[in-house]
């Protein structure tokens, strides 16, 4: 798991169910503005003027990192957020950038430079039908995405770049975004039978590499099956799965 994926933490004294068109003083949006601190919007949130509107319906979330607030929702189609660390597909390459899907309307840019130690002499050489775990570094909806393979606070990799062997499977942006919580379950039992590795886009695609074939594909039946099953179940599955290995 990345440096990423464990430092994402949710605040939240309860699920906060908002609608399209729904302003949100109430949620704290605005005191945090009040008090000069930098508040992030994410998906599903739009600001005009001084108002705050939800744009689709689900349950409004706070992350104590970056003081980020977004919608979350079991959505399929992915819009592109600024600071969200995606997994996606190369499609196509030339002299400045890659072609990159990760699952959202237009496809992204990945600029050849925009890896770890990358310079115009030592460029990295991804293949097309790659996988890459990236960070969005610009998001707009009138443009491409743009994408980078570091962290730029660090200027270190941190996990992204090229993804080799593994497995990818797709879920809903909702699921996605939950197994980023350290406290989420499944990953945390499945961890202490099998030793693997996983990157989790934020963009509903997950990447799941272990040992063996065996041990992925049950990793990967333990994320999908998850998704509606509580604490207790969840843990009785996984038990389940573990002892028919």
């Amino acid at each position: 798991m990345t440096e990423q994926q464990q430092d994402h933490q949710e605040l939240s004294t309860g699920p906060h169910i908002v609608l399209p068109g729904d302003l949100l003083p109430e949620s704290g949006l605005m005191e945090d503005a009040a008090s000069a601190q930098v508040v992030k919007l994410g998906p599903g949130l739009l600001m005009e003027d001084d108002n705050v509107t939800a744009m689709k319906a689900g349950v409004l979330k706070h992350s104590s990192v970056g003081n980020r607030w977004w919608v979350e929702s079991n959505q399929r189609r992915y819009v592109a957020a600024q600071g969200e660390s995606v997994v996606g597909i190369v499609t196509a390459k030339s002299a400045e950038h890659y072609k990159v899907d990760i699952g959202a309307a237009q496809q992204a840019l990945l600029g050849v430079l925009a890896f770890e130690g990358a310079s115009k002499r030592n460029k990295p050489d991804i293949k097309i039908g790659a996988l890459v775990y990236c960070r969005v570094s610009l998001a707009n909806k009138d443009m491409e995405a743009e994408l980078e393979c570091f962290n730029p606070t660090t200027g270190k990799a941190d996990g992204y770049g090229e993804l080799k062997s593994g497995f990818v499977i797709k879920t809903s942006l909702g699921l996605a975004r939950r197994l980023l919580d350290p406290k989420t379950l499944v990953l945390r039992l499945l961890g202490q039978h099998i030793p693997f590795e996983t990157a989790i886009g934020m963009n509903g695609k997950i990447w799941i590499n272990s040992a063996s074939p065996k041990h992925t594909i049950l990793v990967c039946n333990a994320i999908k099956n998850s998704e509606f099953l509580s604490s207790q179940e969840c843990t009785t599955m996984v038990k389940k799965m573990v002892e028919k290995m």
